[in-house]
C-alpha cells in the first residue's frame, strides 16, 4: 500500500492548493474614543540630539453598557451599536474547572449535545430555521453564542432558549459526536504540536488537575448520555450566567427579549471546586518525548506560575513577556531567528487564571540544533532576569502593546467582556480605562523585577517532542532526562540493544509476513488491484494501485472525471503525471519504485538491499509496536510500526519530497480483513503536514491477469 498512500499525500496537497477560497468579513464594529493630550511644537524648537520623549498615555473613553440582572440571577450587559443591523448574543458561564477523570472528555461533549436536538426540534429543523434567518448558532460547555440580522432577533433568541434550556440529548447524535472526537485524536497522536500540548499540560498541572487531564480514545468511548445530561442539569444555570448582547438594539427592547426568552430558566445551587496548587520543579527538568520520523524538534520550556487574574501584576509582567518573546521584534524571536536561523518563529507567554497560570518558551528547530536552541532560549532567559532592557526597546513594546489593545476596541463585542470581566474577577471598575495608563507607567525596573519574580529558568520543564536518537544525548545538559508518551505517563525506553536480545529486525519482518497470509500465499500473488476512496474539502476521491509481479505499478488519484496525479512504473523506467504535466522520473524515485512497486515488498527485502534497524518500542492505541528504520538503496528512510502482539504493521512513516517542499507524512492502518486468505488493512489515516484525510478500501482482486501493457510508459 505504500505507494498508493505517496500518491494519496500528494493529492492532499493538491486537492487544498485547487480549493482554497478566500473569503471576506464584513466589519460591523464602531471605534470608541482614545484620545490624548497635545501640545504643538514647532520643529525649529526640537533638539535633534535625543530621542523624543513619549507623551501621556492616552486616557480612553469606553462606553459603559446598560446592565440589569434577572429575578433567576442571569446579568445581562447591552451595548448598542446601530453602525449595522445585526446582533449578537454571548451567554458564559461562570464555572469552576471540573475533574472528569476517566470519562475525560464528557463535559465538552455536553456543550456539543445542546445544539444537536430540543424537546421540539431535531439537529436538521434547527440548523435548516438557523440558516432561514441567515443566523449562527453554537453550544458550548460553558455557554451559547447566537448572531443574526436585527429582524430576525426573535427567531434567534427562540432557537437560542430552545437550546440552552431545553436540550434532548440524542443517543444517535451523541454516537457521532464520539466518533467525530475519536478521529481527531487519532489524527492527533501524530501531530508533534498536539503531543506537546498533551505532554505539557500534565507536567505543569499532574493529570488529577482539570488543566492537566487529557481526553483519549478509551476516555470518550466510556462518555454516557446520562453523564451529559448530569453535567447539563447541575451546571447550566442562570445565576451563575453572563448574558452579552451587542449590536442594533437598545435596552428596553433587550429587557423585553431576555425575560421573554430566558426568565423561566430555574436558577439553582452550582458545585465549587479547590484544587491543590501545582507547583514547579525544584530543578530543572527534561521531558523527552521519542517520535522516531522527526526531522524537527518541538521545544517547550514551561511550569506553573501564580499569577491570578487582575493581580497588579499582569500588566508589568505583560511588558516584560512582550519584550522576552510576545511580539516579533521579541528577544527570543531575535535570537533564535534572526541571530541563529534556527527557527521560523520563536516565542513565549505568561498567562494568568483564576486558579493558576503558566510561563511557557516554545519553537520547533532542526534536530541537529535542538540542544543549541535550547541554550540560546535559557540565555534569554537569565538575560531578562540578570540585564536592565534598554529604555528605547521599553518604550516601543509599550507602544506595540498600546496599539494593539487600540484595535481590541474596534470591536463593540470588547466593551461587553470588559464590564463582565470586572463583575466576573472583582476588578476596580477602572481597570480597562486606565489600562494604557499603567502600560506607560512600567519602568525598566519593574520589567526586572517581574522577570525575577516570573521567569525561572531553575525551575523548568524543558518538554521536547523529537527523534530521541539524535537529540538525546545533548539535553543532559539541561537536567535529568526523563522519558514519556504521547499521554504524559513516564517510561524508561527499552535500548536497542535489548532489544536485539528479544528479537531481530528480521525476525520482525518475519512475523509480519506470517500474520498477512503466509509465504505460501503471499508468494502466488503475481497481480493486485485496489480500490480506495476519500474525501477531502468536499472532493470525493478515487484512488486506484494496480501492481504486477515482479514489481510494475500504476496508480491513480482522481476526483470524478478530474485526474489530480499518476504514476507508471514499468519495472525499469516510469513516468508521473501530475495535473496534466508528464515528466519521468529521476534516478532516486526509479530506485525506490523498484522496491515499493513490489506485490509484497516486504518479502524481498534482502535481494532488494533494504537494509533495517530496530530503532525501539512505541505505543500505537492500545497496542505496543516495533519500530524499524528502513533504509533503501535510494537513501529514502522510512518507519515501520509492527504489533508486537499480531504482528501486522500499523503505522507507518517518513519525510516525503513534493513539488511543495518537504513534509512529515504518516498512515495509520486500522480495520485489518482478510481477501482470499491475506489480510489488508480496511481503513488509511494519511497525515501530511497540516492535512489529514481517511482512506477506506472498497475494493481489491488478485491474479486477474493484468496485461504489461497496463504499465506502459509511452
Amino acid at each position: 500500500m505504500k505507494r498508493i498512500i505517496y500518491h494519496l499525500s500528494i493529492a492532499l496537497f493538491l486537492v487544498a492548493c485547487t480549493t482554497t477560497k478566500t473569503t471576506s468579513t464584513l466589519d460591523d464594529s464602531s471605534i470608541p474614543e482614545i484620545s490624548a493630550e497635545s501640545t504643538e511644537i514647532s520643529s525649529s524648537s526640537l533638539d535633534r540630539s535625543e530621542p523624543p520623549k513619549p507623551g501621556p498615555a492616552p486616557v480612553i473613553q469606553l462606553g459603559k453598557p446598560e446592565t440589569f440582572t434577572l429575578p433567576n440571577g442571569l446579568k445581562v450587559f447591552v451595548v448598542e451599536n446601530h453602525k449595522l443591523p445585526r446582533v449578537a448574543f454571548s451567554l458564559v458561564l461562570d464555572l469552576d474547572p471540573i475533574v472528569e477523570g476517566d470519562k475525560a472528555g464528557y463535559i465538552s461533549t455536553a456543550g456539543q449535545l445542546m445544539s444537536r436536538g430540543t424537546e421540539s426540534r431535531s439537529k436538521a429543523q434547527i440548523d435548516e430555521e438557523v440558516d432561514q434567518i441567515g443566523g449562527s448558532l453554537s453550544t458550548s460547555a460553558s455557554g451559547v453564542y447566537a448572531s443574526s440580522l436585527t429582524k430576525h432577533t426573535d427567531k434567534l433568541l427562540d432557537l437560542m432558549a430552545d437550546v440552552t434550556l431545553r436540550p434532548s440529548f440524542p443517543e444517535a447524535e451523541l454516537e457521532k459526536i464520539k466518533k467525530e472526537t475519536i478521529s481527531g485524536l487519532q489524527a492527533n497522536k501524530d501531530d508533534p504540536e498536539a503531543i506537546a500540548s498533551n505532554v505539557r499540560g500534565v507536567l505543569r498541572y499532574g493529570k488529577n488537575h482539570p488543566y492537566g487531564e487529557i481526553i483519549t480514545e478509551e476516555t470518550v468511548n466510556k462518555i454516557s448520555i446520562d453523564d451529559c445530561i448530569g453535567y447539563y442539569n447541575q451546571f447550566f444555570k442562570p445565576n451563575v450566567a453572563y448574558l452579552a448582547i451587542v449590536g442594533d438594539i437598545n435596552q428596553d427592547k433587550a429587557r423585553s427579549l431576555v425575560e421573554e426568552y430566558f426568565g423561566s430558566w430555574e436558577s439553582g445551587d452550582v458545585p465549587k471546586f479547590e484544587y491543590q496548587l501545582p507547583k514547579a520543579p525544584e530543578k530543572t527538568e527534561v521531558a523527552l518525548v521519542d517520535r522516531p520520523q522527526s526531522v524537527q524538534s518541538v521545544i517547550n520550556i514551561t511550569y506553573p506560575v501564580v499569577l491570578k487574574t487582575g493581580d497588579p501584576d499582569v500588566v508589568k509582567s505583560r511588558v516584560m513577556n512582550t519584550i522576552l518573546g510576545g511580539g516579533f521584534s521579541s528577544n527570543l524571536m531575535e535570537n533564535l531567528r534572526e541571530t541563529h536561523a534556527y527557527t521560523y518563529g520563536a516565542g513565549s507567554s505568561l498567562s494568568s487564571d483564576r486558579l493558576i497560570g503558566s510561563f511557557n518558551a516554545a519553537a520547533s528547530v532542526r534536530n541537529e540544533v535542538t540542544d543549541s536552541a535550547i541554550y540560546e532560549f535559557f540565555h534569554e532567559l537569565k538575560r531578562i532576569r540578570n540585564e536592565p532592557v534598554e529604555e528605547e526597546q521599553l518604550q516601543s513594546i509599550k507602544n506595540y502593546i498600546t496599539g494593539g489593545f487600540a484595535r481590541s476596541l474596534e470591536s463593540p463585542s470588547t466593551i461587553a467582556n470588559f464590564a463582565i470581566n470586572i463583575d466576573r474577577y472583582d476588578l476596580p471598575e477602572d481597570y480597562y480605562s486606565n489600562y494604557l495608563k499603567r502600560i506607560q507607567e512600567v519602568s525598566v525596573m519593574d520589567v526586572q523585577e517581574m522577570a525575577q519574580k516570573y521567569i525561572k529558568p531553575d525551575n523548568a520543564y524543558v518538554l521536547v517532542v523529537g527523534k530521541t536518537s539524535e537529540v538525546a544525548g545533548g539535553l543532559q545538559q539541561f537536567g535529568p532526562v526523563q522519558y514519556y508518551d504521547i499521554y504524559g505517563d513516564p517510561y524508561t525506553p527499552t535500548s536497542a540493544e535489548d532489544l536485539s536480545a528479544e528479537i531481530s529486525p528480521q525476525q520482525v519482518i518475519d512475523n509480519y509476513l506470517e500474520a498477512l497470509g503466509g509465504l505460501d500465499l503471499l508468494e502466488k500473488i503475481e497481480d493486485i488491484t485496489q480500490v480506495m476512496k476519500a474525501s477531502m474539502q468536499g472532493l470525493e476521491l478515487e484512488i486506484t494501485s494496480v501492481r504486477k509481479a515482479p514489481n510494475m505499478s500504476f496508480e491513480t488519484v482522481k476526483a470524478g472525471d478530474m485526474e489530480f496525479q499518476k504514476q507508471v512504473f514499468n519495472g525499469t523506467a516510469g513516468v508521473e503525471i501530475v495535473q496534466g504535466q508528464k515528466k519521468p522520473l529521476d534516478e532516486k524515485r526509479i530506485k525506490e519504485s523498484i522496491v515499493e512497486s513490489r506485490v509484497v515488498p516486504e518479502l524481498t527485502y534482502d535481494q532488494l538491499g533494504v537494509t533495517l534497524a530496530l530503532t525501539g518500542l512505541e505505543r500505537i492505541g492500545e497496542e505496543d509496536t516495533y519500530v524499524l528504520e528502513v533504509s533503501q538503496p535510494s537513501g529514502k528512510k522510512s518507519y515501520s510500526y509492527f504489533s508486537k502482539s499480531s504482528g501486522l504493521k500499523l503505522k507507518e512513516s517518513t519525510t516525503l519530497d513534493t513539488p511543495q517542499g518537504s513534509f512529515e507524512q504518516s498512515v495509520e492502518y486500522r480495520d485489518y480483513h482478510e481477501v482470499n486468505g491475506i489480510m489488508f488493512p480496511k481503513t488509511a489515516v494519511i497525515s501530511m503536514g497540516p492535512q489529514k484525510m481517511e482512506a477506506e478500501v472498497v475494493s481489491i482482486e488478485m491474479n486477474t491477469g493484468v496485461p504489461d501493457e497496463k504499465f506502459s510508459i509511452d
